[in-house]
């Protein structure tokens, strides 16, 4: 078993290199396989690229964050349930409400409907997770959500709506660039025709919110 504290995470510019590290909370969480903490990390240093990731902020304070938000803005912040490691804020016409980001070890997906015949979809990165609830022409025009997520909270039942990540630090100019270009062109076919820079640069970070 492979054990490390929550999260902030201290890293030098290489993933997983001897230098990285998880800098201790009160928080705990156990990992079966290196494969799994090698994803966590991974995920990690995406959402500290998104700009809309906020760390070890608590539920409250994130609400506080959200409260006088547009509906629709959203976060994404360490959980303060140690069962899990990512949680997601979001503004509703209700209020902030707060959705635990579960994790089976392999993927990340949010509770299913308990009232749905259908189960939430899974994805190896929150990114990917969030672009799939936001809307198309607001997630860089590529993917999007396919249906509707419900929040089933104190007897409601409100829509889940990514309309706008709330930013947590400004984005470089490099950042937005690589950005554009993810939610504008298809790079399946072109990234092996891109100088090496270029194209680890872009793998890096390969969401376009």
């Amino acid at each position: 078993m492979v054990t490390q504290s929550k999260f902030e995470l201290m890293m030098s510019s290489t993933l997983l290199d001897a230098g990285a590290r998880l800098a201790s909370d009160s928080h705990f969480k156990t990992f079966s396989s290196h494969l799994q903490y090698q994803l966590i990390i991974s995920t990690v240093c995406k959402l500290q690229e998104s700009g809309f990731y906020w760390g070890a902020i608590s539920g409250k304070e994130a609400n506080s964050l959200l409260s006088e938000e547009p509906v629709g803005t959203f976060l994404v912040r360490d959980s303060s349930d140690q069962r899990h490691f990512f949680a997601l804020s979001i503004k509703t016409a209700s209020g902030p409400k707060n959705l635990r980001i579960q994790f089976d070890g392999d993927t990340f997906f949010l509770q299913s409907d308990p009232k749905g015949s259908s189960m939430a979809p899974h994805f190896n990165c929150v990114l990917k997770l969030v672009h799939h609830y936001m809307p198309a022409k607001v997630a860089g025009g590529k993917g999007g959500t396919c249906g509707i997520y419900f929040i089933h909270t104190g007897g409601e039942k409100i829509p889940l709506e990514l309309l706008r990540p709330l930013s947590s630090s400004m984005s470089t100019l490099q950042h937005l660039c690589r950005k554009a270009v993810n939610g504008h062109l298809d790079m399946s076919d072109k990234r092996d025709l891109l100088p090496r820079p270029v194209k680890e640069f872009l793998e890096k970070y390969d969401s376009s919110i």
